[in-house]
Formats: C-alpha cells, structure tokens, sequence
C-alpha cells in the first residue's frame, strides 16, 4: 500500500492554490468588473449544474452563501449565458434555474482556456509542465464534483 506524503492541512492548501490557479486560467477580458468573485460563481455554477431547476433560496442552503451573494452570481451566470431562469410553475413568486442548454459564446471561451500558461508560470520547474497536467487529468478523474457527497453524506 503507498503510503500518501500528503496530510489534510496539506491537501486544503494545495486545493487553495489550484482554486486560486484556476480562477487565473479563466478569461476575463471584455467582463467588467463584479461584486462577486469567481470562486463564488463557479460554486454556484456547479450547484445549478448539479440541481437543475432550483432556486437561490436553495443554493443558499447548500452552498451557506448569503442568498445576496447567490443572487449576484446568478446574475453573472444569466449575462454570460450560462444559466437560464424561468417562473416556477406551483409558484409564480420563485424563479427556477437551471444550466442553459446552449454554450453562450462566453461559456464556450471558458471553457475551452487551457490552464497550460497559468501552470507554467505557477511551476518551479516549467519542464515539469506535463507531468503535472497528467496529475491533474487524474485527479480530475477520480475526484469529480460528486466526491463531495461521498464524503459528508
């Protein structure tokens, strides 16, 4: 059995610094400036990705963000195209989101950024570019956003 190097105080700040790279791999020419963070709205964009019509009242309970804050990021999200928005048919006082079912040209540019320049500038050793790739490729694999639920539920 291999023995992991890395502890939990280890394993939160790595996940920090890859949060951190991956906002910097995001393009965010041309967008402006928001209130909200991208961290922020990635979450919530995972959230409603992962709970199609759903409201801000319930991401809000999910993810513990103030529902201002969820508020704010899903205006973003419905700027950039990435998520829809339409009246709760039992109640016409809500508003149901869910993920669009087109890529918006901005989620499409998202999407297809590579974060290569931002690891190679992050990297001590900028040789050691693919290696580190194919890690992330393999954790990306097997610790997929449903990791989560495997392990608090």
């Amino acid at each position: 059995m291999y023995l992991c190097r890395v502890n939990g105080m280890d394993l939160a700040l790595l996940g920090r610094t890859l949060m951190k790279l991956g906002e910097a791999a995001i393009p965010t020419e041309g967008i402006g400036a928001h209130g909200t963070s991208a961290q922020s709205v990635i979450i919530v964009a995972a959230d409603v990705k992962a709970h199609p019509g759903t409201s801000v009242k319930d991401i809000a309970a999910r993810t513990g963000f103030p529902q201002s804050k969820v508020s704010g990021c899903v205006a973003r999200l419905r700027e950039a195209g990435a998520v829809e928005a339409r009246t709760d048919p039992a109640d016409r006082r809500r508003t149901l989101l869910s993920p669009a079912p087109d890529a918006s040209p901005r989620v499409a540019e998202v999407r297809s950024a590579t974060v290569d320049g931002v690891l190679a500038r992050a990297l001590a050793d900028p040789d050691r570019l693919d290696e580190v790739k194919a890690a992330l490729d393999l954790l990306a694999a097997h610790l997929d956003p449903g990791a989560l639920s495997r392990v608090e539920g």
